[in-house]
């Protein structure tokens, strides 16, 4: 019987051996990349960085599109095998002309790893009038992953591994108004629709990409300190979930529970490596292990049955191909 991930059917932990303290490098010990290729976005800061570091240590060459080139040949100056693209994911031109490039040069890709986004921003709009979250964390995504199609079936065994976030607890995908349009503008419910679109749609490619030997993953990297991802965030943002006091500090309790940049990393290399998935895709992971469905509304942690919907997954697939104009050829 033909397995998938629709309501769940996979959402349950396998005993990877590992947790939520491991660290990228422990997750990579004896697995060999030489010769791989993998690109990673948003793989000059923060958790993508360390993603790139434990590629490129393993053998890979490692690919990482930036929009700021210079800053990103600074932050990763002295790290092997690594090529620096210009791409801009908020300009599906930019996306289009780096995977273009990336086609022309014959290539195989069996690894993609979508890390790139963006937190709880003011309200920004695209050149198509699309909301930055869900352009960045999700259209960019699908746009870049469509473009490189043809190198990933060429790989004969690959992966795209999405960054998604615990996150997409805070909003189901609004299909009536994605783009706050017709609605008040909340940061909060424009990260967790885009969120919960990483998952859906990493639950619906794989399903349609693994006949062609190509896996997908979503996943929560953990709250991770000394990142630059929520440097636009408001400090009454943080007051109201908890994480910080009246004037603006971190509450210790929550300093205390925040995962480093090498366990941030740990899930996103093991969704992109380990050989005990590779029968298995369109799950989502955390903690260096497939997620459990999370059925209880208080529960932090898991993932929600929304987020690996088969008829939200379908329907955000053809939305997709209209908000973009752009389709795969699964044949």
């Amino acid at each position: 019987m033909e397995q998938h991930n629709y309501q769940g059917a996979l959402q349950q932990p396998i005993g990877s051996g590992f947790n939520a303290k491991s660290t990228a490098s422990e997750v990579i010990k004896g697995i060999d990349l030489n010769g791989k290729i993998a690109i990673v976005t948003g793989g000059n800061t923060g958790i993508g960085l360390e993603t790139v570091k434990t590629l490129s240590a393993a053998g890979a060459t490692v690919i990482v599109p930036a929009r700021d080139i210079e800053k990103a040949k600074r932050n990763l100056d002295g790290i092997r095998r690594v090529e620096i693209e210009q791409m801009d994911l908020m300009n599906p031109n930019s996306i289009d002309t780096f995977a273009e490039n990336f086609l022309a040069s014959g290539r195989p890709l069996p690894l993609l790893i979508n890390n790139a986004g963006i937190m709880w921003v003011p309200l920004r709009r695209d050149h198509r009038g699309y909301e930055s979250q869900l352009a960045t964390n999700y259209l960019a995504l699908y746009q870049l992953t469509a473009r490189l199609w043809p190198a990933l079936k060429q790989a004969n065994g690959a992966r795209v591994v999405n960054v998604s976030s615990g996150g997409h607890q805070f909003s189901d995908f609004n299909f009536e108004d994605p783009n706050f349009l017709h609605r008040e503008y909340e940061t909060l419910l424009g990260y967790g629709q885009s969120k919960t679109a990483v998952n859906l749609f990493s639950l619906e490619f794989d399903n349609c990409a693994k006949a062609h030997q190509v896996r997908s993953y979503s996943l929560c990297p953990g709250a991770v300190g000394d990142t630059e991802l929520g440097r636009e965030a408001p400090i009454d943002l943080f007051q109201k979930l908890g994480y910080s006091d009246a004037e603006g500090n971190i509450l210790p309790e929550v300093k205390a529970s925040l995962k480093t940049i090498p366990q941030g990393a740990a899930t996103t290399v093991w969704a992109a490596t380990s050989p005990i998935l590779n029968r298995i895709g369109g799950v989502y992971c955390e903690n260096v292990d497939i997620a459990v469905l999370s059925a209880n509304a208080a529960l932090i942690g898991g993932i929600k049955s929304y987020s690996l919907d088969e008829t939200n997954a379908k329907r955000l697939w053809k939305l997709s191909e209209e908000m973009t104009g752009i389709t795969f050829d699964f044949n």
